[in-house]
């Protein structure tokens, strides 16, 4: 077997970031508690390692009512404002670790909001990411693909037809979908602003994936499966009529993918390279079993 990595893939500098402060507050945060508010990026593998280093997660519906001596570090994906406030509150000390592309998105839809936007808002609508940009610019119109969005735009067209409008999409969100999204909103509001929000680390894996499609028999996907750039990978790579896998360990990897001669490997904006590396020996290893 022929194992081909993808030429752009793992960590991209936001996770690489927000991992490193994480691992910087276990050093320096020895008689307080530490914790991440929600998961601080989606891979199980990086989150039990930080486990092992004394980071908790926080859970925000139980969150206690004192956090005084406590450090929280505010998750990859960002929060709301009004969270961050209730958090200094408690008597939290604050590491923030939103990803700088999100932190732009944030304060993108807040000057939006400000100047009276109707702001359409693409990607899921449940992901924390989009759940903390709608802290800034509450009225926000979620969509989550094109018949999403023409519903929205017709429904804004017959109550507010002469508002100004934009469209700002999750980082994570594929060019193409966000493309499709902004063309069902254009024929009701031809002036929109599109803004171009999707992290060129995000475009850079997918257009890496495609590639590889070419040289590749099947695919391995590396990475969490809450993560949202993971999942649109592994969409990506069935859409090239691919057999394709998600695989969060080496454990992960089914029988099946060491039968094929070449094997492309991707793997996630949050995958770190030793996982990586664990996953390309274990395909390997299931080669030589086969």
């Amino acid at each position: 077997m022929q194992v081909i990595r993808a030429s752009m893939l793992g960590y991209c500098m936001g996770v690489r970031y927000a991992v490193h402060l994480a691992y910087k507050a276990s050093q320096t945060v020895r008689n307080g508690r530490l914790y991440t508010l929600g998961p601080l990026i989606h891979n199980p593998y990086v989150l039990r390692e930080l486990q092992k280093q004394g980071v908790e997660i926080l859970d925000e519906p139980f969150m206690p009512s004192d956090l005084k001596g406590a450090t929280v570090i505010i998750r990859a994906h960002g929060v709301a404002p009004n969270l961050e406030a209730l958090l200094v509150g408690l008597g939290a000390e604050l590491v923030d670790a939103t990803c700088p592309r999100v932190k732009a998105s944030q304060m993108k839809a807040k000057t939006f909001a400000e100047a009276g936007y109707r702001i359409f808002l693409a990607g899921e609508k449940q992901h924390g990411e989009l759940i903390g940009i709608r802290g800034y610019a509450p009225n926000c119109l979620s969509v989550e693909d094109p018949s999403e969005a023409r519903s929205a735009a017709e429904t804004l067209y017959h109550t507010d037809p002469g508002g100004k409008t934009a469209l700002l999409g999750q980082t994570t969100i594929s060019a193409e979908e966000y493309h499709r999204i902004g063309a069902e909103i254009l024929p009701y509001f031809p002036d929109i602003e599109i803004i171009d929000t999707i992290c060129n680390a995000t475009k850079d894996r997918q257009e890496a994936l495609k590639k590889l499609c070419e040289n590749a028999d099947a695919l391995v996907i590396a990475g969490g499966k809450e993560s949202a750039n993971t999942r649109r990978l592994l969409a990506i790579a069935r859409n090239q009529n691919k057999p394709a896998w998600l695989v969060e360990s080496p454990e992960d990897l089914p029988p099946e993918a060491g039968v094929y001669s070449a094997v492309g490997l991707s793997a996630g904006a949050s995958t770190p390279d030793d996982l990586i590396d664990q996953i390309e020996k274990a395909l390997y290893d299931l080669s030589v079993k086969v």
